[in-house]
């Protein structure tokens, strides 16, 4: 049985209060739980003594026998130097996930192409534009032509 001491919500809904306990690792966050050896409350300032408070004896005693704290429990603990707690680093985090990439891709892809027959336009030798004719023009062109067909 692997133990975690980890923290288990409480409080209503947009006012956490977490309870530090230690628990079988398979169980759920809220759910069973072996012993209760402190609480966090996040909403106090940080400088606030009551913030973080839990039983030191207890918590020596569950590393002792092998609980593994959770990260933020980890920094909790370091702060009285019970547990070495070292920054996590996960370069993958902030990266877009795949759809949001293709996307991305796609976008670039089209303003490339944009780009690319602008330049083209721009390159191109100027056309002359088609001569038009007049209104006036074309219906006289069509008359003399009628008068040849006859």
């Amino acid at each position: 049985m692997s133990l975690k001491i980890r923290l288990a919500r409480g409080g209503a809904k947009k006012r956490p209060y977490y309870n530090i306990v230690v628990a079988d690792s398979r169980m759920p966050r809220d759910g069973r739980f072996i012993e209760k050896i402190g609480h966090y409350n996040p909403l106090l300032a940080k400088t606030d003594e009551n913030r973080i408070q839990y039983n030191e004896e207890r918590i020596k005693h569950w590393l002792s026998v092998g609980a593994r704290p959770t990260d933020r429990v980890a920094r909790f603990l370091a702060a009285n130097d019970l547990v070495k707690w070292k920054h996590g680093n996960n370069p993958n985090k902030g990266k877009p996930g795949e759809k949001a990439q293709e996307r991305e891709q796609e976008k670039k892809d089209k303003a490339e192409a944009a780009k690319a027959a602008a330049e083209e336009a721009k390159n191109a030798p100027a056309e002359e534009p088609a001569a038009e004719e007049t209104p006036a023009e074309a219906s006289a062109g069509d008359a003399s032509e009628e008068a040849k067909s006859e």
